[in-house]
C-alpha cells in the first residue's frame, strides 16, 4: 500500500532544529533511555461489515474487513521525539470492488488489504511551537477541506513538513506537504500548502482562516488554491457554525473557474435530543464544482458517498439532523435533500441513521445505515455497516 519516501527529511531536519536558537529554556533532564521509557505503545482493531445494494451494480457486495493498527510515541529528548504507526487491513470476506481488486461486478467498498506505514514523524515541540517531518496525519477544523478520511480501514495521511504555533488564544498551523498517501494505497505527488489559523475569542465564539494551495503532478484538475473563514458560536442555548470560502483554478488545470462554497447550521438541545438544521453550497462555475479533494469527504453529503466528487452542476444539500444518548447508546439521524447550484436538477434524497455503544474505555460497537433515492443522479443505494473496535 504506502510506500515511505521522505524526500524533504534532511532539509527538514535544519528548520526543525531552528527553533532551539530563540524558544528559551529546554528540558535537559532526560537522557535518551528515559525519553524510550517514557514511551507510548498502543493497539487498535477495527473490524467492519459493510454490505452495499445499488441499483445498477450485478451483485451486491460483502465486505468484512479487520484493521489492526499499532502506534508508538517516544517520549521527548531535548525537545525532540519520534512517531511511528503501521496498519495492516485484510479481508476476510472479499466480495466487494476495493477499487484496486478488479472486482466490478460489486459495488465499491473503498478498502483494500495491505500493510502500509501510516506515520513516520520526528517531532520538534518547545514553549508552544512545534515541527513535525515525515509522514503525519492532518485534520483542520472540522476536515471539509484538509482530513484524513479515518472512517475508511486506510487512513489518508501526508508526507512533508508541518510547523505549528500557540500562544492564548491564537494557533497558528502551516503545511507544506509533496505526496498524499490515499486511502486505496497509491501516492499523489504535488506541491501542496495547507495554512489554517484559529482564533479563540472566548468558549463561546471562534473563528478560523484558511489557505488551500494545491498543485498536483498528475491529477491536475485538482489542482485549486481555496480560501475561507469559519466561525462557530453559541447564543444562549442555541449554536451556530458557518463557513464561507472561495475557490479557483491553480497550476495546469485544464478548467478556468471560480466557485463559492457556503455552509450555514443552526441547533439546540431539547432535552436529551440536539436537532441541527443545515444548509450547504458546493457552488459551479464554467461547469466545474466546487472541488474539495483531500476532505474527510464520507463526514458530508450523506454516508452513501455518492457526491464524493462535486457535480458539474454543483451540489446543494439542505439536512435536518437528530441525537441524543438513551440508556448508554448513541443515536443519531440525518435526512438530506440534494440538489444542483445550476440548472435546477433534483439529485434525491437521503437518510442516516446510527448508533454506537461502548461497553467501557476498550469495547464499542457501531450500527449505522443509509439509504439514497435518486432522482436526476447517481442511482438508488442502499449501505449497512456493523463495527466493533478495540483498543489497548
Amino acid at each position: 500500500m504506502k510506500t515511505g519516501k521522505f524526500a524533504l527529511s534532511i532539509v527538514a531536519a535544519s528548520i526543525i532544529a531552528a527553533p532551539t536558537a530563540f524558544a528559551g529554556e529546554t528540558a535537559h533532564g532526560k537522557d535518551i533511555s528515559a525519553a524510550l521509557a517514557d514511551s507510548k505503545v498502543k493497539v487498535n482493531f477495527r473490524a467492519r461489515y459493510e454490505g452495499v445494494d445499488q441499483d445498477g451494480v450485478e451483485k451486491s457486495a460483502d465486505a468484512l474487513t479487520l484493521k489492526s493498527r499499532i502506534t508508538l510515541d517516544t517520549g521527548s529528548y531535548q525537545n525532540f521525539s519520534l512517531g511511528l504507526e503501521v496498519d495492516k487491513v485484510d479481508a476476510l470476506v472479499d466480495d466487494y470492488n476495493s477499487k484496486t481488486n478488479g472486482q466490478t461486478e460489486y459495488p465499491v467498498v473503498a478498502d483494500p488489504q495491505g500493510t502500509d506505514v501510516n506515520q513516520a514523524f520526528i517531532k520538534y515541540a518547545n514553549n508552544g511551537f512545534s515541527a513535525v517531518v515525515g509522514r503525519q496525519r492532518v485534520l483542520h477544523n472540522n476536515q471539509r477541506f484538509v482530513g484524513g478520511v479515518g472512517w475508511r480501514q486506510n487512513e489518508q495521511t501526508y508526507d512533508g513538513v508541518r510547523a505549528q504555533y500557540k500562544a492564548g488564544a491564537l494557533s497558528v498551523d502551516y503545511g507544506y506537504i509533496h505526496n498524499i498517501n490515499s486511502i486505496l494505497g497509491g501516492n499523489v505527488k504535488g506541491d501542496f500548502h495547507l495554512a489554517n489559523v484559529n482564533y479563540k475569542f472566548n468558549k463561546q465564539h471562534k473563528i478560523a482562516g484558511f489557505a488551500y494551495i494545491l498543485d498536483y503532478d498528475t491529477a491536475v484538475a485538482n489542482s485549486t488554491s481555496t480560501y475561507g473563514a469559519l466561525y462557530n458560536g453559541k447564543f444562549g442555548p442555541v449554536f451556530v457554525n458557518a463557513s464561507l470560502a472561495s475557490q479557483s483554478d491553480n497550476g495546469d488545470n485544464p478548467a478556468s473557474y471560480t466557485a463559492t462554497y457556503i455552509n450555514a447550521e443552526v441547533g439546540s438541545k431539547f432535552g436529551p435530543v440536539t436537532v441541527l438544521g443545515g444548509y450547504e453550497l458546493l457552488g459551479s462555475d464554467n461547469g466545474v464544482g466546487f472541488n474539495t479533494p483531500l476532505a474527510t469527504k464520507h463526514k458530508f453529503n450523506g454516508w452513501a458517498d455518492k457526491f464524493l466528487g462535486t457535480p458539474g452542476q454543483g451540489l446543494e444539500d439542505i439536512y435536518l439532523t437528530a441525537k441524543g444518548k438513551f440508556a448508554g447508546v448513541k443515536l443519531a439521524a440525518t435526512y438530506h435533500e440534494f440538489s444542483s447550484d445550476v440548472g435546477g436538477l433534483d439529485f434525491g434524497n437521503e437518510l442516516n441513521l446510527v448508533g454506537t455503544y461502548a461497553f467501557n474505555k476498550n469495547y464499542g460497537v457501531l450500527v449505522k445505515y443509509a439509504n439514497f433515492s435518486a432522482e436526476d443522479i447517481a442511482s438508488d443505494t442502499d449501505k449497512l455497516w456493523v463495527q466493533l473496535t478495540a483498543k489497548f
